[in-house]
């Protein structure tokens, strides 16, 4: 049986797939979507803002709140996962609430 690297703990946890500030932010833009196309915007939106504000954290020499190993291009696709498929969730929530 082949175990997973570190890297690939970091791409499937929170450093990539799991991202609490791609989640948030493809939470929030999906929450705001009107149509279901505008999901993959928000996911490329929640990749790249938080790949942004993880650089901004760093140049700013804060304490780091997630270490990783992986980099960030090989975080973006993972994030983009995450951020849409939560900004699909946000939106599927906010259309039943309203139709209710």
């Amino acid at each position: 049986m082949t175990m997973l690297s570190d890297t690939w703990h970091d791409l499937l946890g929170l450093s990539g797939l799991l991202n609490p500030f791609a989640l948030v932010i493809g939470g929030y833009l999906g929450w705001r979507a009107d149509q279901p196309k505008k999901l993959w915007i928000a996911g490329f939106a929640a990749a790249a803002f938080s790949l942004m504000l993880e650089a901004a954290v760093g140049i700013l020499q804060l304490p780091q709140p997630i270490s990783q190993d992986a980099g960030a291009l090989a975080m973006f696709p993972f994030r983009f996962i995450g951020g849409t498929l939560v900004g699909f969730l946000a939106y599927r929530l906010n259309r039943s609430r309203k139709t209710n």
